[in-house]
């Protein structure tokens, strides 16, 4: 296929050239090769050390570690799988890291090797945006104008990887240029005297570099420029909840963003353009982990460039073939139910019985025509490839009646969007699907709560009904008797809807006459109906707590519900969710000893973990 971030592409030569240095498995230990100034002080050279630092957005190619779904760019298993969007799925002894991560059980940090493998992705990645930012400031050849926009790229690569760990991990230590091997400065403190320290202001000042001088418009569709790198420091503060400096950012990229090609920011006309590998880089498309296949890269043994990540995440024997994990939840299905006028029941109703697709007692009522691109369900086609039944589901006992959706691929895409490459394990699991890390729906959901908090609820209603009026476009449903066009991710022809779709934008005037708490709850459901899938939920529900006792409020309702529902949950009874605990995740145990080896405590664990 095309490859379309050929910029970023050609870089897995180049590094193995340079030898540019992965970090192992703990920011103590040598890097492997070197990195030497005279192989780098030019442009092609400091391109190499870039290229490499955006490689890592992909959660692999990190040399000498193998790593699995916990480094996955999706975040799927930190953000699906903990909160309510998925489960685990498969069978409960296969990846059974993940199940401390669902159950919020990880009393201690060290028993899940997935957290350990985003650690080290994440800091890889500092690490590479760190070195281009010292290499470049060495090279007298590189004119100040290439200088400048090589360190903003890094920088925003450095806030970015940072902003990561700051959201699963939240006391995440800032690592700059400063720290390095050669002045033998590594052991880097999330804690002080007075408390763990609060990296949030080098985060802002990462992207603000970045926004401040980056261009509008880059030479490859992959490069980050200055209106996602404004995104990015809208959605810092959207963490921070300063929702006026938020707005300010995100009223300009409404208006004024393009793409890095220059195109306007703009909703797809459909949906799952966004999810389709041969629409990719559309005018949603804010900032997106490139992937392509059958380059050769595969060959590398870390994945290659592919969505390695999302590669367990196909029904089981159907479809591409494997391995029937992350499958819909029951109440996420079930959040797509919508009321006689085509509106979300934000009463909390929607959890009730009957169920949607359940084969006892089935919601004959509508729903949202999103649902049938969230999840796979029974009775409904899989792109192209066949009706699902219920050996899709690898174990239902477990997994419920529906598969992951977003991530696939069309039959007819398989061999040129999907890889061929057969000494990755899993090729055909391997696609060239992008992983979205911001497309512009977020961005006018984003500004929509900022709008509700501070602002005008007509306009937040404007921003949440553009999103609402995007999902109502028929050309975008799903079809029964339908051949499915992978080119144009439609079906026809358009007779028979997959279900009783009905999606409406609120009426004019609705949010303001609901109140403030009306239309943030209805944008907060919004945001769980166009993402769902996204690996966003938990960290929605995180930012939204606060400190309230929300999430806790949220997740334990939820597997209230799904013990009734879900066999693994039933046999894992004792899951609960605890305040002031679980809305981050524990830092890994290996981490902590390395970091501490030297008899100094420098790394502390996060407060109610062992």
């Amino acid at each position: 296929m095309k490859k379309i971030f050929q910029w970023v592409l050609p870089g897995v030569i180049i590094l193995s050239t340079i030898l540019i240095y992965a970090c192992s498995k703990k920011l103590n230990l040598q890097p492997q090769g070197s990195l030497l100034a005279s192989n780098v002080n030019n442009n092609s050279g400091v391109q190499g050390l870039l290229i490499g630092a955006y490689v890592l957005l992909s959660g692999e190619n990190v040399p000498g570690q193998n790593l699995g779904n916990g480094s996955a760019a999706s975040n799927y298993v930190y953000g699906s799988e903990a909160a309510d969007d998925s489960y685990k799925g498969s069978t409960p002894s296969d990846q059974p890291d993940a199940i401390p991560i669902e159950t919020w059980s990880l009393a201690q940090a060290g028993t899940s090797a997935y957290l350990d493998e985003k650690w080290v992705v994440l800091y890889t990645g500092i690490q590479r945006a760190n070195d281009v930012i010292r290499t470049v400031r060495l090279s007298p050849s590189i004119s100040s104008a290439d200088t400048t926009e090589y360190v903003a790229e890094a920088r925003f690569l450095r806030g970015f990887y940072h902003f990561e760990g700051k959201k699963i991990w939240n006391n995440f230590p800032y690592v700059d240029e400063s720290i390095s091997y050669a002045n033998n400065n590594l052991n880097v403190a999330n804690y002080s005297g007075t408390g763990y320290i609060n990296i949030w202001p080098q985060i802002e000042a990462d992207f603000m570099y970045a926004v401040n001088n980056l261009p509008t418009t880059q030479p490859n569709i992959g490069r980050v420029n200055k209106w996602a790198a404004m995104a990015f420091l809208a959605k810092t503060y959207m963490y921070e909840h300063n929702y006026a400096s938020a707005k300010t950012l995100l009223d300009q990229i409404i208006s004024s963003g393009t793409t890095s090609n220059g195109t306007p920011y703009a909703l797809e006309p459909l949906y799952e353009s966004n999810f389709n590998p041969a629409q990719k880089n559309g005018s949603e498309s804010v900032f997106a982990c490139q992937a392509s296949v059958n380059d050769g890269s595969s060959t590398s043994g870390n994945g290659g460039n592919g969505d390695t990540g999302d590669e367990l995440n196909f029904p089981y024997n159907h479809g591409p073939g494997c391995c029937g994990f992350n499958n819909p939840s029951w109440s996420l299905v079930q959040a797509f139910k919508t009321d006689a006028n085509g509106l979300p029941l934000l009463d909390g109703s929607y959890i009730n019985a009957p169920l949607v697709s359940d084969n006892t007692n089935p919601w004959h009522g509508t729903v949202d025509p999103r649902l049938d691109w969230v999840a796979g369900r029974p009775g409904e086609p899989y792109l192209d490839w066949g009706i699902i039944d219920t050996t899709w589901i690898r174990d239902q006992s477990n997994d419920g009646y529906f598969v992951a959706k977003k991530t696939s691929y069309a039959k007819s895409q398989q061999g040129t969007f999907s890889s061929t490459e057969t000494v990755f394990w899993g090729a055909a699991e391997v696609d060239a699907d992008n992983v979205n890390l911001c497309r512009f729906a977020d961005v006018l959901l984003w500004d929509a709560e900022c709008e509700a908090q501070i602002g005008s609820l007509d306009k937040a209603e404007t921003y949440v009904n553009m999103v609402r009026q995007r999902a109502a476009n028929p050309n975008g449903f799903v079809y029964l008797g339908a051949t499915y066009n992978a080119a144009t991710s439609t079906y026809s022809p358009q007779t028979t809807p997959g279900d009783k779709y009905a999606v409406s934008p609120y009426p004019l005037g609705a949010f303001s006459a609901g109140g403030q708490t009306y239309a943030i709850n209805a944008i907060e459901m919004e945001r769980r109906l166009e993402l769902a899938m996204e690996g966003q939920r938990f960290f929605d529900l995180s930012r939204w707590d606060n400190g309230t006792g929300s999430m806790a409020a949220t997740l334990n309702a939820y597997v209230s519900f799904e013990k009734t529902r879900n066999g693994f949950y039933r046999v894992n009874n004792n899951a609960m969710f605890t305040k002031g605990v679980n809305e981050y995740f524990a830092i890994p145990q290996n981490e902590i000893d390395a970091e501490n080896a030297s008899g100094k405590k420098v790394l502390y664990q996060n407060p109610g973990y062992q």
